[in-house]
């Protein structure tokens, strides 16, 4: 009789143990699949001459879905004056730092051009600009080879693309 309780608990400890595990193995998928893809990008233009610096920018999300808004951080090597006019969507984050939001991004579409001007401290001779997604709607990115980078810029009116 003592056999046959503990043979009756083992079996159901076995049966818990095996609903647990499809539970576990139904709600991984459901837990990745909760997270949309999306494939951020930003390209433009930079100029830079004297305490000034252009820069005029696209941001694009190359899919496979869309994002209702996203945040990328403009990042300089050098500080920004104090004094600023950003754009609208943009806020000045650090003394090198502005954050803008991009817009809606559709899937495979692109988003509304973001040009600012802003004015830098000092006189640099060369100013580097590092462009990153912060937040991408809830969706992930995993390319970041087109929504992380950096521009050398040199003080010489030229435009540099990226």
């Amino acid at each position: 009789m003592r056999i046959l309780c503990e043979l009756r608990a083992a079996a159901a400890a076995a049966a818990a143990a095996t609903a647990v595990a499809t539970v576990a193995t139904v709600a991984a998928p459901a837990a990745v699949a909760a997270a949309p893809e999306a494939d951020l990008a930003f390209h433009g233009h930079l100029w830079m001459n004297g305490r000034q610096m252009v820069l005029r920018m696209t941001p694009q999300n190359h899919g496979p879905v869309g994002v209702t808004d996203a945040t990328v951080r403009l990042r300089w090597s050098v500080p920004l004056a104090d004094e600023q006019q950003l754009p609208a969507e943009c806020t000045r984050a650090e003394a090198r730092t502005v954050l803008c939001q991009t817009g809606a991004l559709s899937a495979n579409g692109r988003g509304r051009m973001l040009t600012m001007a802003v004015r830098l401290k000092g006189k640099p001779s060369e100013v580097t600009l590092g462009i990153d997604t912060v937040w991408g709607g809830g969706a992930v990115d995993r390319n970041h080879r087109n929504d992380r980078q950096e521009v050398l810029v040199l003080d010489t009116g030229d435009g540099y693309a990226f």
